[in-house]
Parts: structure tokens; sequence; C-alpha cells
């Protein structure tokens, strides 16, 4: 038995009073409390899984409803292997089957804490799939488990398959550059370590996102320089948001405009 956090979508071995992911200043509990859910709960309530083609190789993983923040993971698949990014806070039969249709799962990752969803309750349905989390993050693991490795910096989990460890959301917070993706332009599955925007043209940079909590200029030029480092052309963000075209050129942009601002250049504009 395990617990799900009806708020962010986490596992969890036991009920706390509240969530310390939720708790944290980054995220948030609701108004009238801390609320627990179970599979077989979530199962009852109508709630099934979801997949979608995204693009040839890439297929999105998500629940209806929604659970917890709501991320649409992201399966990358491979010539050896695939990969699921971002794992959902809810997995039943229907999923697995479809994602053991694209061959053998070769780990699990999450881009952050907010994202670890139900990621030992995907292994265990999925062979015994490694999950990986990042050291700087192994505090926030609510389900611990001997499949669980940790990395550092830099995870290479196929020839096309490279996560790298970006900060600044988390210190741990990375991104999964995949390069084959966009017809071998490259994708960048970011989760919310960087958020595509909806004007579809710039990504945003924050510690928090629902309490608006910005980052530093410092902080975000570090984060820029070490995705410049990576080749990409379309970015895949936490749900639907993507960059189609240009994408490293609009987080070279974007991150700029940020610094730009937190350093008060426009700070005489009216």
């Amino acid at each position: 038995m395990f617990w799900v956090c009806r708020t962010c979508g986490v596992e969890h071995d036991a009920t706390p009073d509240v969530c310390a992911i939720c708790a944290d200043d980054r995220q948030w509990v609701p108004r009238d409390g801390q609320r627990w859910s179970t599979l077989e709960d979530l199962v009852a309530e109508g709630v099934r899984s979801s997949t979608a083609v995204l693009e040839p190789g890439l297929i999105a993983v998500g629940s209806t409803p929604p659970i917890g923040i709501g991320q649409l993971g992201k399966l990358v698949c491979t010539a050896v292997g695939t990969v699921l990014w971002d794992p959902p806070g809810f997995v039943d039969d229907a999923a697995v089957a479809a994602i053991a249709e694209q061959g053998s799962v070769l780990g699990i990752v999450a881009s952050h804490p907010h994202m670890f969803g139900a990621q030992v309750e995907w292994s265990r349905r999925l062979g015994g799939a490694p999950v990986y989390v990042n050291t700087a993050d192994a505090h926030w693991v609510m389900r611990p488990d001997p499949v669980i490795e940790y990395w550092t910096d830099r995870l290479e989990l196929t020839p096309a398959l490279t996560v790298v460890q970006v900060g600044g959301h988390f210190p741990g917070s990375a991104a999964a550059c995949w390069a084959n993706g966009a017809d071998g332009r490259g994708v960048l599955l970011v989760g919310d370590t960087i958020f595509p925007n909806p004007d579809r043209r710039t990504v945003a940079f924050l510690r928090s996102y629902p309490n608006r909590i910005p980052l530093s200029g410092a902080v975000v030029q570090r984060m820029a320089d070490t995705l410049a480092g990576l080749r990409f052309d379309r970015i895949y963000g936490l749900h639907t948001n993507t960059i189609d075209a240009d994408a490293a050129a609009a987080v070279r942009f974007s991150a700029d405009r940020h610094t730009a601002w937190v350093r008060g250049d426009h700070d005489d504009l009216t």
C-alpha cells in the first residue's frame, strides 16, 4: 500500500499530516487541508490512463482526469529501449500495456521532485526498471525503494538520450535531450525546469511557478549556459506547452530578457 498526495500527485509510503513537497514554498497545501488517495480509490472515482503520440518516437502518458499537478509523462522510444520521463501520479494496466508495446523500459526519471509521481509504482509494474533521482534532491523521495539509483551532473541513458542537471527550480532540476527527436534536430524535455510560455516563443525561469517566486539573473544565466551545450530545436514542457522550432534561440533570448528585468534595466519604463 502507498499513498498519493492529491495536490502534487507524488507517492508516499505513509501519510504524514502534510505533504512535505506541498508545504515547501514552491508548492501549496489546499485551504481545506491535505488530502490523500490510493490507486484503488482513484480507479473507483473513474480515473483512467491516457496516451497520445506527440511525434514519432515520443508518447504522452497521463490520466483523465489529471492527478495532482497533472503532468503529461513522456515516453521516449529509442532503438535500444524506452525511458519514461516525468512519470504521472496514476498508473493502471492499460498504461503499462501501452508502454510495454514500445519495448523494454530502460529507466524512469523525473525532471524534479514535483514530477516524481508514482515513480516506484511505475517501476514495479514495468519489470523493475531503475528509477533515477538526482542526488541533490534525494531528500524529497517520499517512497524510498532499492530500485532508486542516484545520479549527478549528467546521465547517459541511451546513445540518443541524455539527462543533464540544470538546477534553478530545484538544485537537481534536469532536462532530457533526445537527439533523434524533431526529425533529428533534437528535442528537449524540461518538465518545468524551464517553462515554455503561452506565446510559444519564450520560456520562463522560476523558483516557484504557482507562487511566482523568481530566480536570480545569475542562476538563470548559468541554466542557459548549461542548456546551450545541448543540441535541440524543439521543447516539450510539463503539459502540452511546447516551442516547436528555434527553441535553443528562445532559451537564450528568454534568459537574457529575464536577467535584464531582474537587474533593473527597464525600471525607468512606463
